[in-house]
């Protein structure tokens, strides 16, 4: 378990960490033997990969171009479906001794209230659900559900009465308005809301004169994104009473305490961690020193701090 003290503890959407910092969706290897040496340092809870009802190939082509400060991905949700997740992986994830958070991605109502069904059968595993209505690297599903009001609301409405479990939803930058977004979320029954997702972006083949990705555009995470990810958290905190998880860009243990103190409960950590998979520990190492320096007792003294 966490070798950090008690200052880091927190309750999050209803799920209790031992550290605020998660393993963002997309990002963990699904097989413990593949984990690096004290990468679960400071981790506080893993995120699954996006999981949907049936099994996925992914997109086919080129899926990944690395930019100036990120990286630009059209993985397509590639996934072996909720099924093998629960039957094989499900307790691989659980060796890891943290709270799991079960990502899922659906192109119908139907296909979210079947997956939802399946799921839970191992409710006592799942911390809980993140509803991913913000992946833009699929043509159907994904960010589709997130960026209409009314879509939305009809998406955790499913959610929620068929899920008797911890609902959090993770939204879509390309949402018209975040906050309003976040809002809405809550008014339908999700313990917590997190912002956000990749946004949209693209990259030319110059010497082939054509885009790099069959699907042209492609989710753009990494340092590039982190202030708009933070302008983001800051308008869903001031828009909702639900804890937020900040997730977006989060390259250093500095950005993390930022995302914490513009109101952010909890942060979740994705490409940072293909360069250096203990940024977890650092974070938790950066957030015990500023709570020494300002005198503060725990991690909740420091949410929303920024906005007082």
């Amino acid at each position: 378990m966490s070798p950090f003290g008690t200052s880091l503890r927190t309750e999050v959407g209803g799920v209790d960490l031992d550290t605020p910092v998660i393993v963002a969706s997309g990002v963990w290897p699904m097989d413990p033997a593949l984990w690096p040496e004290g990468s679960l340092d400071g981790v506080g809870a893993v995120c699954s990969k996006g999981l949907t009802l049936k099994p996925r190939d992914g997109n086919p082509g080129c899926r990944i171009v690395e930019t100036y400060s990120g990286v630009l991905n059209s993985i397509g949700l590639q996934n072996s479906g909720v099924d093998h997740f629960v039957a094989q992986e499900l307790s691989a994830f659980s060796f890891a001794g943290r709270p799991i958070i079960v990502n899922i991605a659906f192109e119908t109502l139907d296909d979210l209230v079947e997956t939802v069904e399946v799921l839970k059968g191992s409710a006592l595993k799942i911390s809980a659900l993140e509803l991913n209505v913000s992946c833009p690297n699929v043509t159907r599903g994904g960010m589709t559900w997130g960026i209409h009001p009314e879509s939305l609301e009809s998406a955790v409405t499913a959610a929620r009465r068929a899920w008797n479990g911890i609902l959090w939803v993770k939204l879509s930058p390309q949402a018209p308005s975040v906050g309003e977004f976040a809002e809405l979320s809550q008014g339908c029954g999700a313990e917590a809301v997190v912002v956000g997702n990749t946004w949209l972006g693209m990259a030319i083949d110059n010497e082939r004169e054509r885009p790099f990705f069959e699907n042209v555009f492609a989710g753009l995470s990494g340092p590039a994104v982190f202030p708009l990810a933070l302008r983001a958290v800051w308008e869903a905190a001031g828009a909702v009473e639900i804890p937020v998880i900040g997730c977006g860009g989060i390259s250093r243990p500095q950005d993390a305490l930022s995302m914490i103190l513009a109101g952010a409960s909890a942060v979740e950590v994705g490409t940072a961690l293909f360069v250096d998979s203990r940024l977890p520990a650092s974070i938790c190492r950066e957030l015990e020193r500023h709570l020494r320096e300002k005198g503060l007792s725990s991690v909740g003294d420091l949410v929303g701090r920024a906005r007082r």
